[in-house]
């Protein structure tokens, strides 16, 4: 699967150049339960409720729960 290729234009500035819409792919939610976070192992970015912390290199990190490969395979099955 070849990624689309973008065309990109240079501002009169000289400084930017935009090839897609200004802005986060990731709404600004109003709570904080609803946010993502991105897993430290696979680094896909997931709600805060499909995550755990698990302690890696001496501290807390957010990875998938149960595992990043069960929970790809689970959201895939839908």
């Amino acid at each position: 699967m070849a990624k689309e290729s973008t065309k990109t234009t240079i501002e009169a500035d000289g400084l930017r150049y935009r090839s897609k819409a200004p802005g986060s792919p990731f709404a600004a939610t109003s709570s904080f339960g609803a946010a993502t976070m991105s897993c430290f192992l696979c680094g896909k970015h997931r709600p805060r409720a499909m995550l755990k912390s698990r302690k890696l290199l001496g501290k807390s990190q957010p990875v998938c729960a149960p595992s990043c490969k069960e929970l790809e395979e689970q959201l895939n099955q839908k």
